[in-house]
């Protein structure tokens, strides 16, 4: 049974279907394939807590739970003004924890897919998306980071490398010293696991050189690796007040909070990765091109990043020849 701070544990395979040599294994392996990304284990648990939380208030059973537990906890997001989006992940969690305690979930029942249904309805929102910035606010950005201290030389390399490399902040966040390849031509990056690429096979990102030293993230990068001085281990830690270099490694709370203080309150951590995608197609880089650097899998997700709010950005108008 599950923690309040937890998610159900997996349910063991009946010993009758697995010889007993090899349960110890089979639970390992099915955990390992239901749980999926850290990240998103942990929004799940948060999501479960709240759901047992309110469970327990009205007297209610969590797992399993009634078809009428879901509605009123997701009627009762809807009525507090949460977006659709995070209802949906709410009865994801949920349905989630049933699927790991080998029960029937209340998501499947009918009553709830109208019930998402009409709620999407009402609310007529689109998901809100991390806003793009553009190429010259984030130069002058980068430009005016104080790098006679570590903790601008860090928050330069993480934005250049984040901008350029297209980065998750998850994948920042478990960068390690080893995932880099330095030589004449740039920086190649391995990434170990991403979101999309949970079963850790090669995945490679490709930085370039900057003809100006002080929007390189190459050579940003290797001036807080001297910082950091040793050869393996996180790339990105947090400092302490002092400025002094620790060995933790720095979360991706903070890398938005870096963002944030650094582009504006507006942005956030993802506004990197989206800024990539919009930069590189006012650019006239074509989507295979994009999705080198990405990882996206298809074309239709470039155009869901690419953030051209301007009516005079990319339009085809310009091109009349009149």
């Amino acid at each position: 049974m599950a923690t309040d701070n937890q998610l159900p544990v997996i349910s063991t395979p009946p010993a009758a279907q697995v010889p007993a040599h090899l349960v110890e294994s089979t639970q390992r392996y099915v955990e390992s394939g239901l749980r999926g990304a850290a990240n998103t284990v942990r929004a799940y648990a948060g999501d479960w807590k709240r759901f047992t939380a309110w469970c327990q208030l009205h007297q209610l059973e969590s797992l399993p739970a009634p078809v009428e537990a879901l509605i009123g906890f997701l009627t009762e997001l809807a009525d507090a003004g949460k977006k659709f989006a995070t209802i949906e992940r709410h009865a994801a969690a949920i349905a989630k924890a049933h699927e790991l305690a080998n029960v029937d979930s209340p998501t499947a029942d009918k009553k709830i897919k109208v019930l998402l249904k009409g709620i999407a309805r009402e609310k007529k929102m689109r998901q809100k998306q991390a806003p793009a910035f553009s190429l010259d606010s984030f130069k002058r950005t980068i430009k005016s980071i104080d790098v006679s201290i570590p903790a601008g030389l860090r928050n330069r390399a993480l934005l250049l490398l984040g901008f350029t490399g297209a980065f998750r902040r998850s994948e920042l966040e478990a960068l390690n010293i080893e995932d880099l390849a330095f030589d004449d031509d740039g920086l190649v990056v391995t990434l170990q696991q991403s979101k999309t690429n949970q079963l850790g096979q090669a995945e490679e990102k490709a930085i370039f050189y900057s003809p100006d030293p002080a929007l390189c993230p190459i050579r940003s990068l290797q001036a807080w690796l001297l910082v950091l001085g040793r050869m393996e281990g996180p790339v990105f830690v947090s400092l302490r007040k002092n400025n002094q270099v620790t060995t933790r490694r720095m979360t991706t709370k903070y890398t938005n909070l870096i963002v944030q203080q650094s582009l504006g309150n507006q942005y956030t951590a993802h506004s990197l990765r989206a800024s990539f995608v919009t930069v590189s197609k006012l650019n006239g880089a074509d989507d295979s091109k994009v999705m080198n650097q990405t990882k996206h899998k298809t074309s239709a997700m470039i155009r869901r990043y690419t953030r051209l709010d301007n009516v005079r950005q990319h339009n085809s108008a310009k091109e009349l020849g009149l």
